[in-house]
């Protein structure tokens, strides 16, 4: 049997009062988000100049590895040729496998490496300007 309850509150019980939120400082959102980014930028300011600074490192170093493999095909063709000279002596299509590599091969190989280049600078670009305009945490 269960035992019989009390109506009355107890007078030493705390009395419960509704939960209030304090808020001791409010983060503003003025003057933060993507144009603080963008005036720091056109300000130059020293964030400003990091972010750029940033870009062209990223620019610069895309750049000097694509020099790289630039120096690598084109500058490789001779060493080859020098250290197989019976390479050099092949013929394909009744032409010497040096001048088809040399005049016609380079070409394609120079425009597939510059259209590469196009492309991840301008995916270095969208980077940057999306961090630009990303909102501030």
């Amino acid at each position: 049997m269960a035992a019989p309850i009390d109506p009355s509150p107890d007078p030493a019980a705390p009395t419960v009062t509704p939960r209030s939120r304090i808020v001791l400082a409010e983060v503003s959102r003025h003057g933060h988000g993507p144009a603080r980014t963008r005036t720091e930028l056109t300000e130059q300011t020293r964030v400003g100049e990091a972010l750029v600074r940033g870009l062209v490192r990223a620019q610069l170093a895309l750049a000097l590895r694509l020099s790289l493999v630039v120096a690598i095909g084109l500058g490789g063709l001779p060493l080859m040729f020098a250290l197989a000279p019976a390479a050099g002596a092949v013929k394909l299509f009744g032409v010497n496998l040096p001048w088809l590599l040399l005049g016609v091969g380079a070409f394609p190989f120079l425009v597939a490496v510059g259209w590469a280049y196009v492309h991840l600078a301008e995916r270095n670009e969208q980077e940057f300007t999306n961090l630009v305009q990303r909102p501030e945490r």
